[in-house]
């Protein structure tokens, strides 16, 4: 077998490998929505801070413009020119896990 080809398929495997770890759940979501005690400035189902619903957050935002709530809130809030009080905080030493677990349960509130 060629190089290349050898070369090809190790790297196949890695991506498929890295795709198949860093895929979350919801449920694994909402436990990192718990432990982040998002709760305080957030509600889903009427549980939380009812002034920052976040029920069919999906319908609204995309998944990058979730994603990016959490890691640049600042340049968010000027993006969406949000007026809400206190300003939303970034998470910047989220791991990446969590968010991407993060980002699929918020996405999951249709």
């Amino acid at each position: 077998m060629s190089f290349i080809l050898k070369s090809s398929l190790a790297l196949i495997g890695l991506l498929t490998l890295s795709t198949v770890v860093s895929a979350q759940t919801p449920a694994d979501g909402e436990k990192v929505y718990a432990a982040q005690r998002c709760s305080i400035c957030h509600s889903i189902a009427g549980k939380g801070n009812a002034k920052g619903a976040l029920d069919h957050v999906a319908s609204k935002l995309s998944a990058a413009e979730i994603r990016s709530w959490m890691t640049d809130a600042e340049g968010m809030t000027t993006k969406m020119k949000a007026a809400r009080k206190p300003v939303m905080k970034s998470y910047p030493k989220m791991t990446r896990a969590d968010l991407d677990a993060l980002v699929v349960y918020l996405q999951s509130l249709k």
